[in-house]
């Protein structure tokens, strides 16, 4: 999760919330000031890649972003979301995976629902958590310009061991399906990154 911008190899589902889709401001006014904020929930649909890299499925999700500021002057980004997701036909998040139990394909329109989590480190730039969001708000790298400037670096987007993510999948029952449970979490990006899959989302 390329959910979006980042290393290539990197965090195939936690980063692919974002390559493509709508990001709606909706609600995504803040409750920031000036050290540490809650801003969100923005509404977001993008394309999620599995360990294929193929696009299993479309997450619909309510996102929200989470700031603190650090005693070094770097500040701590911990994004939320929560939504659902609709499959495409084709080979399932998990079916790339070497290890443990899954499967290879999945129907399309089969549906479920997710939760998930990514942390890293904002470094650069300055916080202004009165920032005008754009219409694209929700997702993170246009949030981070946003908030922080063109020049802040995400962590999450370099190689660095400031970075930990977890999404964890569950299809909705009686959907003829022989895994319904996915999860892919780690630690770390780029050179120093690790990821783990378990389960998967396929009808065979």
């Amino acid at each position: 999760m390329k959910k979006r911008w980042i290393l290539p190899g990197l965090l195939v589902a936690a980063f692919a919330l974002a390559a493509t889709g709508l990001a709606d401001p909706g609600h995504g006014h803040g409750t920031g000031h000036g050290k540490h904020g809650k801003f969100g929930p923005y509404d977001v649909v993008t394309d999620d890649n599995g360990t294929c890299q193929n696009p299993w499925a479309v997450d619909t999700s309510k996102r929200t972003f989470s700031v603190h500021k650090n005693k070094d002057d770097t500040y701590t980004l911990l994004r939320r979301d929560r939504g659902t997701f609709t499959t495409n036909a084709g080979q399932s998040p998990g079916a790339c995976e070497t290890k443990g139990r899954h499967g290879h394909t999945v129907l399309a329109g089969v549906k479920g629902r997710f939760h998930g989590f990514l942390q890293g480190r904002v470094t650069g730039g300055t916080f202004n958590p009165n920032a005008t969001c754009p219409a694209d708000c929700g997702f993170t790298d246009v949030w981070i310009a946003t908030f922080f400037g063109p020049s802040a670096t995400f962590s999450c987007n370099t190689d660095s061991k400031a970075c930990k993510f977890d999404f964890e999948y569950s299809a909705l029952k009686h959907q003829s399906l022989q895994f319904r449970h996915w999860s892919d979490k780690g630690h770390g990006a780029g050179t120093f990154g690790t990821e783990r899959f378990k389960g998967d989302i396929a009808n065979a």
